[in-house]
């Protein structure tokens, strides 16, 4: 049986809407798509794409180009291309929740996202620091954050944090969650029996044997050896400045970056147009769109889908992966 995906646009305002019809012009052969949107919405999306469009009901067949299954999360207002309005902000979030309760209900089997105007939402009197914290809240997990393309996958240990922060968010407790929350991952939703992790230095050189800072020697190293006594492979910590280099990158399945900026500038000068944001350790696969809502670009049909399509295609794998391990 074919997983079942809910397929949630985002900001109706900006390149979302115009993505998921452009996906629903896509014959799909992994999975069966179930879109949580406001229909005016993708209406006007198909109008200024030029493109067929057909709402079906939930329990409908997809079979033909434009086709959509729909569940109506209605905006409280017309969306404009390029125009958020926060009055719309509970459409927004209403959408992601009620996807991700179908998935945690056991009704569909994984969550695709398009991107979310985090600005808009918390102006509309909504607290709002991303769909990944929004979904691990609702789920009671925590979460790590993945971005993934064809050359290269990396695991963040911090988010979004200031720089100066980092430091003093990298505990031995911290550190160990996202190790053994991304090695459960790889194992499960990536089918790898035994993955091979690199684990990056903090600092400089990682360390430099402590002349350019101590946390590789008193945390990281003493975590990492511990981690490897309980069935791990791990390596490292790497300096990140070589740490991604091609003949490197063969030997291992995923680099777990210390903070945003360390990992994610290579992911994706590496290849943007096809990476996707996964989020690890939820009951279900959520992988989403690596880029914003392009509010510039909304309503006039050159957003490129390629970033929507490689999260589709990988959530139907991760999603039959799953069902595989289970």
């Amino acid at each position: 049986m074919l997983p079942q995906l809910a397929l949630v646009p985002g900001e109706p305002s900006g390149i979302g809407p115009e993505l998921c019809i452009r996906l629903a012009q896509q014959p799909r052969s992994d999975c069966r798509l179930l879109t949580f949107a406001d229909p005016q919405t993708l209406q006007a999306a198909a109008e200024a794409l030029g493109l067929p469009l057909r709402l079906l009901p939930e329990e409908a067949d997809a079979s033909q180009p434009g086709d959509l299954r729909l569940r109506t999360l209605a905006n409280a207002v017309p969306s404009r291309f390029g125009q958020p309005d926060p009055r719309n902000a509970p459409a927004v979030i209403g959408a992601l929740l009620a996807a991700g309760q179908a998935c945690l209900d056991g009704e569909l089997d994984g969550v695709v996202t398009g991107p979310v105007h985090k600005a808009v939402i918390n102006e509309g009197g909504i607290a709002y620091s991303g769909t990944t914290e929004l979904l691990a809240h609702q789920a009671g997990v925590e979460v790590v954050m993945m971005l993934a393309n064809d050359i290269v996958r990396v695991a963040l240990a911090t988010t979004h944090l200031p720089l100066r922060e980092v430091a003093d968010a990298i505990t031995a407790d911290s550190l160990r969650k996202a190790i053994s929350t991304t090695h459960q991952a790889l194992r499960r939703d990536f089918g790898l029996a035994q993955p091979r992790i690199a684990v990056l230095g903090l600092n400089p050189h990682a360390g430099e044997d402590g002349h350019l800072g101590r946390e590789e020697l008193d945390l990281v190293i003493p975590l990492l050896q511990q981690l490897r006594s309980e069935g791990m492979d791990l390596i490292g910590p790497l300096p990140a400045d070589t740490a991604f280099l091609p003949a490197k990158l063969a030997g291992f399945d995923t680099v777990l970056a210390m903070y945003h900026d360390q990992g994610l500038p290579v992911l994706k000068y590496s290849g943007f147009e096809q990476a996707t944001n996964i989020t690890l350790g939820l009951p279900y696969p959520r992988v989403a769109v690596d880029h914003g809502t392009a509010l510039d670009l909304a309503g006039r049909g050159v957003a490129d889908p390629s970033s929507l399509f490689a999260a589709t295609a990988l959530c139907a794998r991760l999603a039959a992966q799953r069902k595989i391990s289970a």
